[in-house]
């Protein structure tokens, strides 16, 4: 007959199953001590990824998934470059962080998961070329296709020119983004000289 160590065992694997990832909060709702969350942890059951949130071994969170648990971690992110980019199916990218866009002066978020990615902005660069997307029933904000295909140019040492010049074109052929739109968000990420041979072989 099982005792209770294992009935408890069985009820917090059953619910990190469940939901993917688990809060120790979540205990509460199924009666379980949050001591079996460190036996497991210690068994190779379950996953710490974050202080308080744990996971199965083999989960694997989907993206959307998890931009929206860094915007309820952090609601005035930007969510920005690839993860923009995929968000707009402007790429072949599937970038395993999230990346995100905060002011300069801002602390940095202290998220350990998912994995972040942190640019800087300020003025015009920050707040310009934003919109609203429901993303796994969270409100966040993201850059513009636009707007995003600009970034990419920005931050060209960190993505590559070769992923840019991607976006550009899928961003152009797929209409989600206009030569005057282009042109104006070019400016104020101050890469319109960089970016207008690339606009120019589009026409």
């Amino acid at each position: 007959m099982a005792g209770p160590n294992s009935h408890h065992e069985t009820r917090l694997m059953a619910l990190s199953k469940e939901r993917g990832i688990i809060r120790a909060r979540d205990l509460e709702g199924i009666d379980v001590p949050r001591v079996y969350l460190k036996r497991l942890v210690d068994d190779g059951r379950l996953i710490q990824l974050d202080r308080g949130l744990y996971a199965d071994p083999d989960y694997a969170p989907p993206s959307e998934g998890s931009i929206a648990e860094v915007i309820r971690r952090r609601p005035d992110a930007v969510v920005c470059l690839l993860t923009a980019l995929r968000l707009h199916e402007l790429t072949t990218q599937n970038p395993f962080e999230v990346w995100i866009m905060i002011d300069r002066t801002a602390r940095k978020p202290a998220i350990k998961y998912p994995p972040i990615r942190v640019i800087r902005g300020s003025g015009d660069a920050l707040t310009e070329g934003i919109e609203i997307l429901s993303v796994d029933g969270i409100n966040v904000q993201v850059t513009n296709p636009a707007k995003a295909v600009a970034d990419c140019f920005k931050h060209r040492s960190k993505i590559g020119i070769d992923v840019a010049v991607e976006a550009l074109r899928d961003a152009w052929q797929k209409k989600k983004a206009t030569m005057d739109e282009l042109h104006r968000y070019a400016k104020i990420d101050r890469v319109a000289r960089v970016i207008q041979p690339y606009l120019e072989s589009l026409i």
